[in-house]
């Protein structure tokens, strides 16, 4: 770490202090992001019912007294079928190479799929830290199945230690949690302990924006939509201005994110707004916009303009 970095950690820290990156991964709508911001008690990544969701890493910083776990929620692993696919499948993948921990998680109410079954050869032939295994949404599944389904599970890959969990009502998420502190290498903290993420207000407006899209919205159009904040200025302490665009693929999906009147745009717009002041803490003022942009998912260059760029490849913890 830089001697920047060095300045921000306190000297007092307890000698059995745990610390490190927990890459999050899965296939898509199994509950990655929605574990993450229960653990945090705020919503730092989006949810919807939608896969595919997540598209970029997010970090979520947790800070205790004896230890700062740093969440690292990916992209779904999936068979990707355009140039976004492949950059969040590429995404996910590398963040297990920085990984000091790798949370696993499943969707329990239903046996495994190929994409689970992939996913546990590439922890098979890519891991050299513990996995844990989360089989989630155990709500759903009748008690004397729980076992059988975790082990169908369990046999794809080097388990390190498991948990039978439901991250939206709690089951065994404290437990969950001392799994993986437990499997954390002794260490510093990394970032401040007042932190709880990597991402500036900018981007926690674009993904806000885009998960009321992904909610209102239905069929073809909320994976052929990008939003970019073309404006954000703080007017005030009590309130900031921002203006975004919608991106989409065609001018038929244009036409369903606007509405008959404006009025799908309008309910998009107050939700997010409301979802936006909860983050930030102050009113927001914001103008929504609607354009279209003719095969982005398959553009290099649109999709470095829409911010999905990967990164050179370097350890996380430099």
């Amino acid at each position: 770490m830089s001697d920047e970095m060095d300045l921000l950690i306190p000297e007092s820290l307890p000698e059995d202090h745990r610390s490190g990156f927990v890459a999050l991964v899965g296939r898509p709508n199994v509950g990655k992001s929605t574990l993450m911001n229960a653990y945090l008690g705020q919503k730092i990544a989006i949810v919807s019912e939608k896969p595919q969701t997540t598209r970029q890493r997010i970090l979520g910083i947790l800070t205790e007294p004896k230890y700062q776990i740093v969440f690292v929620d990916t992209p779904g692993i999936h068979s990707p079928h355009h140039l976004l696919g492949e950059y969040m499948v590429t995404t996910a993948k590398r963040t297990l190479k920085d990984a000091d921990v790798i949370l696993w998680l499943v969707d329990g109410s239903v046996p495994p799929t190929p994409e689970d079954v992939d996913i546990g050869q590439t922890l098979r032939e890519a891991a050299k830290v513990p996995i844990i295994l989360a089989v989630n949404k155990i709500d759903l599944v009748p008690e004397g199945d729980r076992d059988g389904i975790a082990a169908q599970y369990l046999a794809l890959a080097d388990i390190h230690a498991h948990a039978l969990i439901s991250a939206t009502r709690g089951d065994n998420r404290d437990r969950l949690l001392e799994m993986i502190v437990d499997a954390l290498p002794l260490g510093p903290r990394y970032f401040p302990e007042d932190q709880v993420t990597d991402q500036d207000e900018r981007f926690l407006a674009a993904e806000l924006i885009r998960e009321q899209v992904l909610r209102e919205c239905h069929q073809e159009v909320p994976h052929s939509v990008a939003v970019i904040v073309d404006e954000f200025k703080d007017r005030s302490d009590e309130l900031s201005y921002i203006s975004a665009t919608i991106a989409v693929e065609r001018e038929s999906q244009k036409q369903i994110v606007i509405g008959r009147g404006g009025g799908m745009l309008k309910r998009i717009g107050q939700g997010a707004r409301l979802e936006i002041e909860k983050a930030l803490g102050r009113r927001v003022y914001l103008e929504l916009w609607v354009k279209v942009l003719p095969k982005w998912r398959r553009d290099p260059a649109l999709l470095k303009r829409l911010g999905y760029v990967l990164p050179p490849e370097a350890d996380s913890k430099d």
